[in-house]
Order: C-alpha cells, then structure tokens, then sequence
C-alpha cells in the first residue's frame, strides 16, 4: 500500500527535510516514527526537500508499507503523539501504486514572512528586517519574473540538477501589520531560488537597484550579480498541489 501523508514542521532544530550524514532531519525522523508505529522499515518521499531552519506549514510525503492502515485517523493521533512537539501529521490517506509525491506536483507554493519590527515570538519564525521598503516598487519587480523562466541567477552553485527553467505563476508582496509577506507559487523551484529572489527584491524595495537592474540579473544567469540569500528561518513551504 502507499500513503501520501500531510504534514507541518517547525524547521528549527532539523538540518533539513532530507536525511543528513552529520545531523538530524525531519525526513529522519518521520522514518524512524511511521517505522516502529508499523513495525516495518519505512522509506519517505518528500515532495521536495526544504533547507536547514526552513518551515513548512505543509509538506507532503509518500511512503510504501506491507500493511493496511485501516484507522488513518487513529494512526495519526497515535503518530503525532510519537513524533516531538515540532512535527505535526494532518492527514494520511492511500493512493494508487504509482502516485508520486514529488514527481506529481503540479506545483508549490512558498511564503516568506518578514518582520518590520523587533518581536521576540518570531526570532526564529520570521526575517527581522527594518529598512524602509517601497513595497509597490517590489511588487513591480517581482512582475518581471513572470517574463523569463532561465532562474541560474537565483540557484545555489554547483547543483545537479539538468535544467534551471521555473514556470513562476504566482509572484507578489502583501503587508498585514507589521508583517510583510512574500508569496510564490511554480511549478519547481531550484535549490535557494526562493531565498535568493527575496534577498535581491529588498535591494530594489530599499533603492539599491532598479526594477531594470533586477531584469539584468536575470538576464546574467549569474548567481553573484543576484543580492544575498535572505536567512533560512523566514521561509515557509505552505502549499503543494496535485491533480488528483
């Protein structure tokens, strides 16, 4: 049987989704859980893996087990008390042998959640960031992304990836409060990109570069014409679609 399973993370205290030779992992950790709750040796399949300190507020996996879980909901419950207070399932549910939870995405979605204040509760939950920002002026720039689909301006060097083309659908800055949160949806993403485009957006919001600046770095397919990585605990996965 294979089951896709739903679940949020505080990225904290893991090195990651995937599995680290020198530390602890979400992925890991769910092995270890879901294994002994079925009294089997289980393999996760994320849908992508997020880096060290990232969250998600929903990640979803697949795994293959012998047995039939006939109580998804009991199981759950028994699993989220198994797991540690930052790991949290949502749902279990079977799929056919051949459902994918990586390679079936349509696409998904991550936010990056700033915060223009000093606020103590979001140390690790949010960016700290108190320049002044021109978010209109952001927003424009973030429409240009929509032009182009070569993304090797905005990836971590030296990936093995075959392709760093990215179909961006959904690009665009949104302020509530004092939190300013950036949304991105498409169908893949390269390792860093998120990060990557955010860090170089605030160069244009605080009047480092302009919107035809942000076009140029594009255009160099270059990492180091791009601004610096914005810090990993301001990134959430928040939403992976599926056609079924």
């Amino acid at each position: 049987m294979r089951y896709f399973i739903y679940l949020s993370y505080n990225g904290t205290n893991y090195h990651g989704w995937q599995v680290q030779p020198n530390g602890i992992s979400v992925q890991e950790v769910l092995e270890k859980c879901v294994g002994v709750l079925l009294g089997e040796s289980i393999a996760i399949t994320g849908a992508g893996r997020t880096d060290t300190g990232v969250h998600a507020v929903q990640m979803v996996a697949h795994f293959d087990t012998e047995k039939t879980i006939e109580n998804p909901i009991s199981f759950v419950g028994k699993l989220n008390n198994f797991l540690p207070k930052d790991i949290a399932i949502q749902k279990i549910v079977p799929v056919c042998a051949d459902a994918h939870a990586r390679f079936d995405a349509l696409s998904r979605t991550y936010e990056y959640r700033i915060t223009q204040q000093k606020n103590p509760f979001l140390t690790q939950l949010a960016y700290q960031y108190v320049h002044c920002l021109d978010v209109p002026l952001m927003n424009k720039a973030a429409d240009a992304l929509f032009d182009y689909i070569d993304f090797t301006s905005f990836s971590k060097l030296h990936t093995d990836v075959k392709t760093n083309n990215c179909k961006i659908m959904r690009a665009e800055w949104t302020k509530s409060g004092d939190m300013l949160i950036f949304s991105i949806q498409a169908d893949r993403f390269l390792r860093n990109m998120v990060r990557a485009i955010v860090g170089t957006l605030l160069e244009v919001g605080k009047g480092s570069i302009t919107i035809e600046q942000f076009r140029e770095i594009i255009e160099q397919k270059n990492r180091c014409s791009a601004g610096n990585s914005a810090p990993a605990h301001g990134l959430y996965l928040v939403d992976v679609k599926y056609p079924f």
